[in-house]
């Protein structure tokens, strides 16, 4: 059941052509911007606390490509626009389990966006600036497994503030929230090396580093195995916590649910 609402999910997105085009051409621009900066911020200068160029343009690759194939903006817009319509509580009447439904659902549009986004916006910034390999065979085979685990973790978060949304009854102020902690902490702008010494303490440990900064680190060799295996662990235990928490969150919203509905 739950493969079949991926896949009508990757069908459905299909249908918009123009939103393909569209997001296509933004992760193209976006990240050309990030380079130029990174580009204007070495000139003259070969490395900066041992990070290299060469080492920025292809995290500004991965992080605005890869790493940004999936935007919890929409989930949580999605899950506020059926409470406020109250087509959630069709949910309830369906044998399925409402957090499932929502991520095998955006699995599918995961997939579609890698392949009509992030793989063909990638060859083209590869071709045009270059893009290191990754540092061994050992991280080559660690940067999916963290890529998906980045997936897992973005999405139980974005879930978690969509059904936050039966409380406040509205998700618009929910988005803005998790994009400005994301846009901050994620690493995906500003790579965790270049925090401020504390705040960098603490940025390391907080489940945002796992969607962005982590799974780049890992790819381009900043992690020794052993601390590859340690973050990943960690990371592991994030998601596990994140997603006892949307449980017991959709726990909660089942019975308010059901009061409302007399």
């Amino acid at each position: 059941m739950y493969p079949a609402f991926a896949a009508n999910a990757f069908q459905t997105k299909l249908a918009y052509r123009n939103q393909v085009f569209s997001s296509f051409f933004g992760e193209l621009v976006m990240v050309f911007a990030r380079i130029a900066i990174w580009t204007a911020v070495y000139a003259g200068t070969a490395s900066v606390d041992g990070i290299t160029l060469a080492d920025m343009v292809t995290y500004a690759i991965l992080a605005g490509t890869v790493m940004a194939a999936w935007n919890p903006s929409h989930l949580i817009r999605d899950i506020g626009e059926a409470v406020k319509t109250g087509d959630v509580a069709v949910f309830l009447l369906k044998p399925l389990h409402y957090p499932l439904y929502l991520f095998s659902s955006q699995c599918g549009i995961l997939v579609f966006n890698v392949l009509t986004t992030v793989i063909p916006v990638t060859a083209i910034l590869a071709l045009t600036y270059g893009i290191m390999p990754p540092a061994s065979l050992f991280h080559a085979l660690f940067f999916p497994a963290f890529w998906a685990l980045s997936f897992v973790i973005l999405f139980l978060l974005g879930a978690a503030c969509g059904l936050l949304a039966f409380w406040l009854m509205t998700a618009h102020a929910l988005e803005w929230f998790l994009t400005g902690i994301l846009s901050l902490f994620s690493g995906n702008l500003l790579p965790i090396w270049f925090f401020p010494p504390v705040l960098a303490v603490v940025a390391r440990y907080l489940p945002f580093a796992w969607i962005g900064f982590y799974p780049t680190a890992v790819y381009l060799g900043k992690l020794s195995p052993g601390e590859t295996l340690l973050f990943f662990g960690i990371g592991l235990f994030w998601a596990c916590l994140l997603a006892l928490g949307v449980a017991l969150l959709w726990s909660a919203t089942r019975h308010r649910l059901v009061v409302q509905g007399g």
